[in-house]
């Protein structure tokens, strides 16, 4: 049957009636191939003409169980039966702050309900311990939407950001004051040299290193050996706190998040998505020195909506789940296949490639086989032929992102005859694209 979306485009035509571009977030945004999805089940999703798809997208990595997950649904029905906010501390909040704080490390935890919000206390905390300004941040790193980190972002063409020995801080958003760019130093990622270099001259004024432990928004780009360790190191040499990013690794890397996987510890930490398989809630949290700056009429933090009981009830039975069952472990054992498989297909049509980050989040650069260390590398890869072979997978049923700068996400819930599935109409795709190569079938040899 002929791929229709004839629903969806009548749907999208009508949201750009009340809704700019039709979306509420820009990142969904499609054109006129912009999908109105229905319902979610498991692995699953269907749009409103009724096409099913094998989800790797997951609202780019909250669900790390699967969509409309039993066991967190009903947590978060009953609790809701009691109330939603109270302007007030619930014990659903301890409970969470009590599990959360035992699987991540850290010291203290504050709630928040969005990534951008706990990036943003982050560095607020940073500023008001150190008493300092100024923080680093990585080319291609992407801490949310609030203003201070809106500088040389996943989304910045790379001609905009200067020479590599003297990068701009270029602004990844009109809008943005161009005062918040004296705060702010934006330096290449797995660049020793140069990090070490410019904490030589600016350390004093530094509050923070902010940083995604590995690239979350640009195709899962993993830290070279030694370069999280020679951050932590330097920030201890100058007093500066180190801010993890764990937006996205935080409880889909490990349990303990990116912290345990790299085995490198963090000062503060931002989390969000996976805590909550779907609702949303995030979190910020840190040593206590550090979270102790908190203080009512001193240091702001809050929010009318920060520990409300849908999230919290969400977080807690989702962390439950977690910290309880060997769910990790199974995506990563279903991530690896998936992985394997793409490669043998990738590499029997001689596509020159390289597949980067972790099983539960990885991501395929097409036309390169040097794997990227940072933004700028990642720009050799070739984004048209990945998005004419991501076009065939979405009109065929496998939904990853269009863009190879997003990673594909697998949860709980993708199976074994997901995988299969997904890798026979990868095959499919590659040879629809490269018709002249003809390829053995590859994943008869994956299997």
């Amino acid at each position: 049957m002929a791929y229709n979306i004839t629903q969806s485009r009548q749907l999208f035509q009508k949201a750009q009636q009340y809704i700019p571009y039709g979306v509420n977030s820009n990142f969904r945004y499609w054109g006129d191939e912009t999908l109105i999805i229905e319902r979610g089940q498991g692995a699953h999703v269907w749009d409103v003409d009724g096409n099913r798809y094998i989800d790797y997208r997951l609202g780019f990595g909250p669900i790390i169980l699967g969509h409309a997950y039993p066991a967190v649904t009903q947590r978060v029905a009953e609790a809701i039966q009691q109330g939603t906010m109270f302007a007030a501390t619930t014990p659903l909040e301890i409970e969470l702050a009590e599990r959360f704080t035992r699987m991540t490390g850290m010291d203290k935890v504050r709630l928040a309900n969005t990534g951008t919000e706990a990036n943003m206390h982050a560095l607020r905390i940073a500023r008001a311990y150190t008493g300092r300004d100024k923080f680093i941040k990585f080319e291609g790193h992407y801490h949310g939407h609030h203003d201070a980190v809106m500088f040389s972002g996943p989304s910045t063409p790379v001609a905009r950001m200067g020479e590599r020995a003297h990068p701009r801080r270029a602004k990844a958003s009109l809008g943005v004051p161009d005062s918040l760019r004296h705060d702010v130093i934006c330096l290449p990622f797995n660049d020793l040299e140069q990090l070490e270099a410019t904490v030589a001259i600016h350390g004093h004024t530094l509050a923070a290193i902010m940083v995604e432990p590995m690239m979350g928004n640009v195709a899962g780009v993993m830290p070279q050996p030694g370069f999280l360790e020679r951050i932590r190191a330097l920030c201890d040499q100058h007093g500066i706190v180190l801010i993890f990013d764990e937006v996205k690794t935080g409880f889909r890397l490990a349990r303990g998040g990116a912290q345990e996987y790299f085995g490198v510890k963090a000062d503060l930490a931002a989390y969000a998505k996976a805590m909550g398989n779907g609702f949303p809630v995030s979190a910020v949290a840190g040593k206590a020195a550090m979270m102790a700056v908190v203080e009512p009429g001193k240091v702001a933090h809050g929010g009318t909506y920060c520990g409300n009981v849908v999230a919290t009830a969400a977080a807690n039975a989702t962390l439950e789940i977690l910290e309880t069952q060997p769910i990790i472990e199974t995506i990563f054992e279903r991530g690896r296949e998936l992985m394997a498989g793409l490669q043998i297909i990738l590499t029997l049509a001689d596509i020159a490639h390289a597949i980067t980050g972790v099983p539960s989040m990885f991501s395929l650069m097409l036309g390169n086989a040097q794997a990227p260390t940072d933004y700028r590398s990642y720009a050799a890869n070739d984004a048209e032929l990945y998005g004419r072979i991501a076009r065939h997978l979405i009109e065929h049923g496998v939904l990853p992102d269009d863009d190879p700068r997003e990673p594909w996400f697998l949860c709980y819930s993708h199976s074994a005859a997901d995988v299969a599935e997904t890798l026979q109409i990868f095959e499919d795709a590659v040879r629809t694209v490269k018709i002249a190569t003809p390829l053995r079938p590859a994943y008869a040899l994956a299997a």
